[in-house]
């Protein structure tokens, strides 16, 4: 089922050992697919390495699982909340790299220091409230902040981001490390200033709609 979507799972998921973003077996990257809606997750507890088509589980919106034997992420709740109220979300993926998680275990939102952040990002990259993993609480924070950002830093916790695809979601991870890298060494080195808002819907905007192919 859905051979295709599992295989570009696997390789997303590889990219996040790839970048340095998690450590052991933290972190899960889901997709959903847009025929079917169906959703395919990381299994719980599994080193990235070690996964193959087969230990990838499928479950529906509700959580049902339709294919796979391996107990899905311990995220899957907050994911298929993501998924329940934004429409127009196709991937999810959840990190705990060092320099963003640095940010979310003091509670700080990593600010727009740098015009990568304002490209991508559109805004600093918010921090949510604390809440216990385990359940849909992670999505709902990630929902709400989602309005201003499709990358939240979780308090204490780690990194979420949201895509259209999930290689947006994971893209969107890489640069929210970049981005707290950047900032969390520019105040070793001083007090760096924010660019203004209005710079940053400049930027943003341009970013979106004229750069590239």
């Amino acid at each position: 089922m859905l051979e295709n979507l599992k295989s570009q799972l696997i390789s997303l998921l590889n990219e996040l050992p790839k970048n340095n973003l998690v450590c052991l077996t933290s972190g899960n990257v889901s997709l959903r697919d847009v025929n079917t809606g169906l959703i395919l997750i990381k299994p719980s507890g599994m080193p990235f390495e070690d996964i193959h088509e087969s230990d990838i589980v499928v479950l529906k919106g509700n959580g049902e699982v339709v294919e796979g034997a391996r107990k899905p992420s311990s995220d899957t709740l907050s994911h298929l909340f993501i998924y329940r109220q934004m429409k127009e979300i196709n991937g999810v993926v959840h990190t705990h790299s060092n320099y963003a998680t640095s940010f979310a275990a003091l509670g700080w939102s990593i600010p727009v220091f740098v015009t990568e952040t304002a490209e991508e990002f559109g805004g600093e990259i918010p921090c949510s409230n604390f809440v216990l993993i385990g359940d849909e609480k992670i999505g709902e924070q990630v929902v709400r902040y989602a309005k201003h950002s499709k990358s939240v830093l979780l308090n204490k916790h780690g990194v979420f981001t949201i895509g259209e695809t999930g290689r947006r979601a994971v893209d969107l991870a890489i640069l929210t490390e970049n981005s707290a890298r950047v900032a969390w060494l520019a105040l070793q080195l001083g007090n760096p200033e924010k660019i203004e808002p209005e710079d940053v819907a400049r930027l943003y905007a341009r970013q979106q709609n004229v750069y590239g192919q």
